[in-house]
């Protein structure tokens, strides 16, 4: 599987916060069935719904420490390499400001 983007693991993250909404409050709409079906189903959705929690925290840990090491590591070459960091901002400035213009 190739790799994902922040912002593709961001919007996993969310849809499936949402989902694990959505299946809580299906099952607190149903708590009152209690056909054998009802049952079962219920067990098997309370499961994948504990895993799905797990996945999510996984991610988002994920996420969070390659956020972090991405943001360290900008620092450390901003430490390392001062000037450069100038004159890279300082032409990414002036590459803007020609766009801008230009509307």
């Amino acid at each position: 599987m190739s790799e994902l983007t922040a912002m593709q693991r961001e919007k996993m993250i969310a849809d499936l916060r949402l989902v694990v909404s959505d299946a809580e409050e299906l099952l607190r709409m149903t708590a009152g069935e209690m056909g054998e079906a009802a049952i079962s189903l219920r067990g098997r959705l309370q499961d994948r719904l504990s895993q799905a929690k797990d996945k999510l925290l996984t991610l988002q840990s994920a996420v969070s420490d390659n956020a972090k090491a991405a943001g360290r590591a900008a620092d450390d070459y901003v430490h390392d390499h001062p000037w450069q960091s100038v004159a890279i901002g300082a032409g990414v400035g002036v590459v803007i400001g020609l766009l801008i213009s230009r509307r």
